[in-house]
């Protein structure tokens, strides 16, 4: 199977994690307008990785800054059916000033999808 063909099979869970990751973010509560990027399928770059214990080829879409120089996020379609993607936030919680939003993260299968924020403690 080649990328376009991949990119094509996974359209449809791949628009479904990315709304599942906005909604993580989302419900972090920033202010309107603070996040200025959220991940959207069609505005990755693809790849395929071989899978060295399958053999089998793995979707792999990455996510850039608006200069194209810094990787904000990352989805990776397994062979077996799983997937794992994860994408920067990078702020102070906008209501628990003691923390950190590292990120957002989304993990499973299609008829599964798991996510949650990356958040670590600020030191006192």
């Amino acid at each position: 199977m080649d990328l376009s063909a991949h990119i094509t099979k996974h359209h449809y869970l791949a628009e479904c994690i990315c709304q599942r990751l906005s909604e993580e973010i989302n419900k972090l509560g920033f202010p309107l307008g603070e996040i200025k990027h959220y991940p959207h399928y069609n505005e990755a770059s693809y790849v395929l990785i071989k899978d060295p214990y399958t053999g089998e080829h793995n979707l792999t879409c990455y996510w850039y800054d608006e200069f194209k120089k810094l990787r904000i996020g990352r989805l990776q379609f397994n062979s077996d059916g799983t997937f794992y993607a994860e994408y920067d936030v990078i702020k102070t919680h906008p209501g628990k000033s003691k923390w950190f939003v590292e990120g957002v993260t989304a993990w499973g299968k299609a008829e599964n999808i798991k996510a949650e924020a990356k958040l670590l403690q600020i030191p006192d």
